[in-house]
């Protein structure tokens, strides 16, 4: 495959990112992904400090390749994951939520690429504006929390908006997404589903065939998890908050944070703080609060624990299309045979 902007930025081979998916991108997947030339992501969220320099230096162990390490930009201990990966030698920082200036001027002076999250022009242009190397953009067919613009009418937007690399992510699975990303500006693509769906992935296997199964149609954009925008697979945890009223949701949701604290070892106080902090400036009952703050304890039932009934899977709609647990060398491999298969169709004279 051709050298990009984003390849320059960060190293790789080919333009193609495996996104931070939480309980999902472990060492195991993210190496796997830079073996294959690809940008693999680990996501760090849920980790303590501890567990997130093990996690860095196991992947270290297993690749020789770049990658990138995912962090929350509001976490209250932001700066410390900071300086692990600087001390660490990681290459990539990517983040959700735009990091503050300060973030990424720090990083930027270790030598360490940012590559911010947005889901809107005037994010990647305030996070272009404080320095960011590189911007991911991704659409609503991308899976979790999501916005209203289709990646086909966002990315336009931004690469006319920015000039650094700009990173498109929903709706990409195979090589022809790839040479259109490319035509319409971006430096590459950026997958989250269709790696989770690899042989490679530690996702149990019946959740996978669950993904599998799933038709277009059963990938919904709900608000009853949290009272955010989240795309996800229609589960019965989705049918029951859906179903449930104002009084029976918060009743089903206090039930399993209580459930979910004793698995994560959060106390009430805890929760209830980090809640305060969903709850400021949103339309959020207590209920969806509980949920919120719970959220990475409903996505663990899935995709560790393999309790699709209680937990959360979150999906782009590319599951729908994608009906295949390739390794991550064949997926990549794969990519970027069809990407250059696609470039010479569209040179070749009909």
């Amino acid at each position: 495959m051709r050298e990009t902007a984003l390849t320059r930025l960060t190293g790789v081979r080919h333009p193609i990112v495996q996104t931070g998916m939480g309980w999902v991108a472990g060492p195991r997947l993210v190496s796997a992904t830079a073996n294959a030339g690809a940008l693999g992501i680990l996501a760090s969220a849920t980790m303590t400090l501890d567990q997130l320099r093990t996690a860095v230096r196991e992947v270290r162990a297993r690749t020789d390749a770049p990658f990138g390490v995912n962090l929350r930009a509001d976490a209250a201990d932001a700066g410390d994951r900071v300086r692990i990966l600087v001390e660490e030698g990681v290459r990539v920082a990517s983040f959700a939520l735009a990091p503050s200036r300060e973030l990424i001027g720090e990083l930027k002076e270790a030598g360490v690429v940012v590559m911010p999250t947005v889901g809107a022009r005037r994010h990647a242009e305030k996070v272009a504006a404080w320095g960011a190397d590189a911007v991911l953009v991704q659409g609503t067919e991308g899976g979790g929390h999501t916005g209203e613009v289709a990646t086909t009418v966002l990315l336009p937007q931004v690469v006319d908006a920015v000039d650094i690399p700009v990173v498109a992510a929903g709706g990409f699975f195979d090589g022809r997404g790839l040479v259109a990303a490319l035509a319409y500006g971006a430096a590459g693509v950026a997958m989250g589903t269709r790696f989770l769906l690899t042989s490679d992935s530690t996702v149990p296997d019946a959740v996978k065939a669950r993904y599998l199964a799933a038709t277009v149609r059963d990938v919904t954009v709900t608000r009853a998890v949290d009272g955010l925008p989240h795309r996800m697979l229609r589960t019965e945890l989705v049918d029951a908050l859906e179903r449930s009223g104002r009084v029976r949701g918060a009743f089903h949701a206090v039930r399993r944070a209580a459930g979910y604290r004793r698995l994560s070892g959060t106390s009430w106080r805890r929760m209830l703080r980090d809640g305060r902090a969903l709850r400021h400036g949103k339309e959020l009952t207590w209920g969806q609060v509980l949920l919120a703050a719970n959220t990475p304890m409903l996505l663990k039932a899935s995709m560790v624990d393999g309790r699709t009934d209680l937990g959360v899977m979150a999906s782009g709609q590319v599951a729908g299309v994608i009906d295949d647990l390739p390794s991550c060398a064949e997926l990549v491999e794969r990519i970027v045979k069809e990407a250059e298969d696609a470039c010479r169709r569209l040179t070749t004279p009909r």
